[in-house]
């Protein structure tokens, strides 16, 4: 088999669908974005298969493609095992076959995929021992130990954000009491502030503006993101945390309290502290990092 001269990423997403296309060397061929067209009937799969013949005839051949997605990866790494609820069909769909595609694609979750991405060509590049969370509507993770990222047995692995940090707290959708996405997700917010913040982008806002009740809500929950952060590095010993999704766009409103709260929780034998940073990639990370999962299938195939 040819060795692939570019690899295409695409992240399928619940408002839109976004692809790259990378040389070998990590550099930009082609980027597009489309609507994901979710309308129950599987309209998103044609989307899907006409943006990645537009992105494959921009390419030199031959080219090789991953796609991140959200829920739970398949053994094979070729479908999505489990996602129910979101994007009709996509379980199970067997994506070789309905792209009419003659090499393999490598299927990841999106969460790893992001956390790859940044490995790649991000915030996070040539770490071996790093995790990351995505902090938006809900709280994404993946985390790579030695180098490698850690999936478990069904590929549950990483789901940071379904850690319990209060035991008495209401279950999630992950049936998580008191889990760290109801802490500080995008999803929440509205019960946390008894319905008087719409968003964490007002939050964030009215605690920058000095209001008193926004700073108590907001950084009750960062506390306890620091909380987590802390409990994450004594189980996965990093050299590096990575914080992405649209919440990181609080910047120093959410990284310097969050700075404050490690600095009270976190263990740190012989002075070792965790460096965290803000995610490089921003939107791209996912389908960049579908990319990058595709080269290193190609990579892992070739050495066989």
């Amino acid at each position: 088999m040819e060795k692939p001269k570019s690899f295409i990423g695409l992240d399928m997403g619940g408002t839109r669908i976004k692809a790259l296309a990378f040389k070998d060397d990590g550099t930009q061929l082609a980027e597009e974005i489309v609507p994901t067209l979710d309308d129950g009937n599987r309209a998103w799969l044609e989307g899907v298969r006409e943006l990645t013949r537009r992105m494959i005839n921009r390419c030199p051949p031959p080219a090789r493609l991953g796609l991140a997605a959200p829920g739970l990866v398949s053994a094979d790494r070729r479908s999505i095992a489990f996602m129910p609820g979101r994007l009709e069909g996509l379980e199970g769909l067997n994506w070789k076959q309905s792209l009419g595609l003659d090499t393999p694609i490598e299927v990841l979750n999106d969460a790893q995929a992001a956390l790859l991405g940044e490995i790649w060509l991000g915030a996070a590049r040539g770490a071996r021992n790093v995790f990351m969370l995505t902090l938006g509507t809900g709280v994404g993770g993946a985390a790579m130990v030695d180098g490698r990222v850690l999936r478990g047995h069904i590929g549950r692995a990483g789901h940071l954000g379904h850690v319990s940090l209060d035991a008495n707290g209401a279950p999630d959708v992950a049936r998580t009491p008191g889990s760290l996405e109801d802490a500080i997700g995008e999803c929440s917010v509205q019960v946390r502030t008894h319905g008087k913040f719409s968003s964490t982008q007002d939050l964030v806002a009215r605690f920058r503006d000095g209001d008193p009740e926004a700073a108590a809500i907001w950084l009750r929950s960062v506390r306890v993101l620091a909380a987590a952060l802390a409990s994450f590095v004594n189980i996965l010993d990093p050299e590096l945390i990575v914080i992405g999704g649209g919440i990181a766009d609080a910047n120093e409103a959410l990284f310097e309290p969050l700075e404050a709260g490690l600095n009270e929780f976190e263990w740190r034998p012989g002075g070792a502290r965790v460096r965290v940073v803000k995610a490089a990639l921003g939107r791209n990370s996912g389908a960049a990092g579908a990319a990058y999962g595709a080269k290193l299938a190609a990579e892992s195939e070739a050495n066989m």
